[in-house]
């Protein structure tokens, strides 16, 4: 079991002697010419409870006063800030990191599995400059993941440093006023989970709410899914500017795969770039979605479209389907079944005398009109005035009465052409 500062001298051997902390660019501070004071042994490791040198400093105006939590052979194990237990690669939780990296944390917690656990990491560094990671990150070689690479930290965030709120103030009993170098700002909700942060959950990466928050932004991001016809091998690239030539884009792709052809529509501000296989186009939309930046502008990466889409088919199964033309009226309904071909709505006509006998016509007095009057023989027009005693049936409602042709005079011929009227042909 690792000994305290107390009276025991015997094991000063693994307590920690240190020149410099280590530490990350948003703890450090802004300032060039920053103080440190360093008292030695001053306080134990809160992971490995063995005294180590403390630092501690100021990083910057109204900020509040900083100083080391833990020793640099736990902040070598986990490659992380002895501050603010952050990674100093990434400035990521220790749970986001190891999850991205897919690593398995093997550091004991129990007291003499610690110790002996840390003896020997410490053995490990001393044969190594100093400068690398220990234990299961030592002589990493795993890429950077897509997780790492849209979560990461890559500017220092000073506004971590800001002082602690003033509870005199929020009990309003603070008589500082603007001499106060704490904050005087409404406090979190203490029902908040970032409100309760322990900083062996945060080295271990166990149950951290930082990492959870991280995490949860992670799944809630866009991604780029491939479209499910795997014809389509071509990329779309927009915004970018007026500066970006075909010779460009294909030198930043070809890394990708073979590439069959880049078409630049300079007028869109576009780029439409095909692969010829589908494994090099999926590699690439994975390597460059919301990540690709070219002359400072970032590229908005999307899939095109297979030519089937572009004119508005889809397949169901094997047959296409097309997309309807808006504007046009729908399809109309189908016709009664007990409509027949009276397609015009008109009265249904009186039904049809049979044909007379082949023998001839039927003796006897002729058929009488139901309005009166003899009716003419099947078969035979009736032309001129009708026969005398014969009335022709009423007109329908809404029609004049049809006029019989006037009668000729005595002797004359009847005319059934205009070029028959002798008064027409110069006769006089």
């Amino acid at each position: 079991m690792a000994m305290s500062k107390g009276a025991n001298t015997y094991n000063r051997q693994n307590w920690e002697d240190s020149e410099f902390p280590i530490l990350c660019q948003t703890c450090l501070g802004d300032n060039p010419y920053i103080r440190m004071t360093k008292e030695k042994y001053g306080k134990e490791c809160k992971i490995c409870a063995r005294p180590f040198c403390v630092f501690r400093w100021c990083p910057g105006a109204r900020m509040r006063f900083k100083k080391t939590e833990v020793c640099q052979t736990c902040s070598k194990m986990k490659n992380i800030c002895q501050t603010c237990l952050l990674d100093l690669e990434y400035g990521l939780p220790v749970q986001v990191r190891d999850a991205a990296l897919k690593l398995q944390d093997d550091i004991p917690k129990s007291d003499v599995n610690k110790e002996y656990y840390t003896q020997r990491m410490e053995r490990e560094a001393a044969k190594t400059d100093g400068t690398n990671p220990l234990g299961a990150l030592s002589g990493k070689a795993q890429a950077p993941s897509d997780m790492l690479l849209k979560l990461a930290r890559t500017t220092p965030y000073y506004k971590r440093n800001r002082p602690h709120i003033c509870s005199f103030w929020v009990k309003g009993e603070c008589k500082r006023g603007e001499e106060c170098p704490y904050r005087h700002e409404k406090p979190t909700d203490p029902d908040d989970p970032l409100a309760d942060q322990n900083i062996k959950d945060r080295y271990y990466g166990m149950d951290d709410p930082v990492a959870d928050k991280l995490l949860k932004r992670y799944a809630n991001m866009p991604k780029l899914d491939p479209p499910e016809d795997k014809t389509i091998t071509t990329l779309y690239v927009g915004n970018l500017g007026e500066k970006v030539a075909e010779k460009e884009l294909r030198d930043h792709f070809y890394q990708f795969g073979e590439i069959r052809s880049v078409n630049v529509v300079s007028k869109q501000q576009c780029a439409f770039v095909q692969f010829t296989n589908r494994q090099s186009a999926e590699t690439a939309a994975e390597k460059c979605f919301n990540k690709l930046i070219i002359n400072g502008r970032r590229l908005n990466i999307k899939w095109g479209r297979s030519q089937a889409q572009q004119a508005g088919v889809r397949m169901d199964g094997e047959e296409p389907v097309y997309e309807p033309v808006p504007g046009l009226p729908g399809v109309l309904p189908p016709p009664p079944q007990d409509m027949g071909n009276n397609f015009f709505n008109l009265q249904q006509p009186p039904p049809m005398m049979p044909p007379p006998p082949p023998g001839g016509p039927p003796r006897g007095p002729p058929p009488m009109h139901p309005m009166g009057g003899p009716m003419a023989p099947m078969g035979h027009m009736m032309r001129g005035p009708p026969p005398p005693g014969m009335r022709l049936p009423p007109p329908p409602p809404g029609m004049m009465p049809m006029r019989p042709p006037p009668m000729p005079p005595r002797g004359a011929l009847p005319v059934h052409y205009p070029s028959q009227d002798p008064t027409r042909m110069g006769a006089k």
